[in-house]
């Protein structure tokens, strides 16, 4: 089933995000039927903060690294566009995704969603609704938003930052477009969002922000104790060169 399609079928597209050809790799491996990149994960992974701060072709150049090593579909995360979002849109484009989230910031920007919309038809793009995570607005300025975009072109609507089952259930009835949320400690389950009309699910940097926690508690506990227990029972190097072992 294509990715349009899979938004419209079955159980909500459930999508762990990765920033590097590794971490897509596993989440390939652990079962995932589409690859979604972060790009907070992206951006830390090289050496910048998260923000629209990373340099869109070290943006485009990661996302081709992970298209690379998957043999399933990538969508990626590009942020507000790095600027300029037809470019940046249509080199992704190009190395192979199916899918953008393109996302707005404290007001509405249909303008960004129309540019990656008249890139390429076929492209799934997810409009990220910036309301709630930055505290500028609601359910109605978020529905208003929503229409919005898909006046723009949108294809699906992303609304982060809400986690209260109620207000997630009154958006998936009032946004006419598959509703993406994203999930991490304290969020409803994913089988919770399925009832309430979520039909895509995403974790943001959630996976990249507990793999570099384990960083921090397994350096301190090297320099700090000259113990080494926070690595015990991680993956083998067999277990990660066999994930490119084709």
């Amino acid at each position: 089933m294509n990715f349009r399609a899979r938004h419209q079928s079955g159980e909500p597209l459930v999508l762990p995000n990765a920033w590097d050809a590794i971490s897509a790799r596993l989440i390939e491996k652990a079962g995932a039927e589409f690859i979604a990149t972060t790009s907070a994960g992206v951006a830390w992974s090289l050496g910048v903060p998260d923000g629209d701060r990373l340099d869109p072709d070290d943006a485009v150049a990661a996302v081709a690294r992970i298209v690379r090593v998957v043999d399933v579909p990538v969508t990626a995360d590009v942020e507000g566009g790095y600027g300029d979002v037809s470019r940046t849109v249509r080199k992704v484009r190009d190395v192979g995704v199916v899918g953008v989230n393109i996302e707005d910031g404290a007001s509405a920007r249909p303008d960004r969603i129309a540019q990656a919309r008249a890139v390429d038809d076929e492209l799934f793009v997810n409009a990220r609704i910036d309301t709630f995570l930055l505290g500028v607005g609601g359910i109605g300025e978020t529905v208003k938003r929503a229409r919005q975009y898909l006046d723009a072109g949108a294809d699906g609507i992303f609304v982060p930052g809400v986690t209260d089952t109620d207000v997630i259930a009154e958006l998936a009835e009032r946004v006419p477009a598959p509703l993406n949320i994203m999930a991490g400690p304290g969020a409803p389950s994913v089988a919770e969002l399925a009832k309430v009309g979520v039909r895509r699910v995403s974790v943001g940097a959630s996976i990249p922000m507990a793999a570099y926690s384990l960083v921090v508690d397994a350096a301190a506990e090297i320099l700090g104790f000259g113990t080494y227990d926070q690595t015990r029972g991680g993956l083998t190097h067999g277990d990660l060169n066999s994930a490119f072992a084709y």
